[in-house]
């Protein structure tokens, strides 16, 4: 026969003694009162109620057992879905960098486009310097033009930077959220553990 592990232990302990009510102690009630009326020389009548009394706490004890197996399942599935919810904000948190580094480069293209413009605007007053001139008059056309289109990308990267700025607080709130949610799972388990622990030392 193998070696018991802790883990075996603890959840044949856990089975045994249900939450905390004294699981234990219905079952050496049940081994002495199954003892007792073995060897009981009492009347039918009273062997027929000693068996019902044995048969009561027999249900009482796999009731227990039954809803002890119930809140380990539960708790099996609550860590697993904890594991969830952290693999999700891992997730989260690595697309906030990706948004970052993106919203960085925008900001970049659109210093860029602001050094551009006010490089065009000062050549546009040269420009205008000589207004009697045809091929001058084209170019500053084609300037204007060019200013124009360079303005509308400055204003779609502008939209796109508020954009990804509300996407990130966003995010930001709800792992702010997840997080707190977890320390209050985590401070109720351990209020949790406190209540029972008392209980079982009264055993």
């Amino acid at each position: 026969m193998g070696a018991v592990t802790d883990d075996e232990v603890i959840r044949t302990r856990l089975l045994i003694d249900g939450d905390g009510a004294g699981d234990d102690r219905r079952i050496n009630l049940l081994l002495k009162s199954f003892t007792k009326w073995c060897n009981s020389s009492g009347t039918p009548e009273e062997g027929f109620t000693q068996y019902q009394r044995m048969l009561g706490i027999l249900a009482q004890c796999e009731f227990s057992m039954g809803k002890t197996l119930m809140v380990y399942d539960m708790n099996l599935r609550e860590m697993e879905n904890y594991e969830k919810i952290y693999s999700n904000i891992e997730q989260s948190i690595a697309s906030a960098h990706e948004k970052i580094a993106e919203c960085k480069k925008e900001i970049q293209r659109a210093k860029r486009i602001r050094k551009n413009r006010q490089e065009y605007d000062a050549l546009a007053k040269v420009i205008q310097q000589h207004p009697d001139r045809h091929e001058t008059l084209k170019q500053l056309e084609a300037l204007d033009k060019e200013l124009q289109q360079l303005s509308r990308i400055k204003e779609n990267v502008d939209a796109k930077l508020e954009l990804r700025k509300k996407q990130f607080h966003v995010l930001l709130s709800t792992i702010q959220e997840l997080q707190q949610t977890l320390e209050i799972d985590e401070k109720s388990d351990m209020d949790d553990n406190s209540q029972e622990s008392p209980s079982e030392n009264g055993e």
